[in-house]
């Protein structure tokens, strides 16, 4: 249900880092690895559904504003995530 903004004691700009500062340009990543690495968590931590859930929220708008920097590898098998990495020219 939507709040008032009178609510909140502190409203900020929503801001993203930029993709290089963030992933290793030689390597390729799930969006759950990719949404842990955006929050500084270590890709590998074992998370509870509810913490994965707020992260990829932060990950999915972080990768489509910078969705040209991205290349895109299909998933191993249908019920695997796919993985993503910089584009060379990113």
């Amino acid at each position: 249900m939507p709040r008032p903004k009178a609510d909140f004691d502190d409203l900020r700009p929503l801001e993203f880092r930029e993709p290089t500062e963030v992933l290793d340009a030689d390597q390729m990543y799930t969006i759950y690895e990719l949404a842990r690495l955006l929050q500084g968590v270590d890709p590998d931590a074992e998370l509870d559904v509810e913490t994965e859930n707020v992260l990829l929220d932060w990950a999915i708008p972080w990768m489509l504003k910078f969705a040209g920097s991205f290349v895109f590898a299909e998933p191993d098998g249908d019920d695997e995530p796919g993985y993503y990495g910089l584009a060379p020219d990113a």
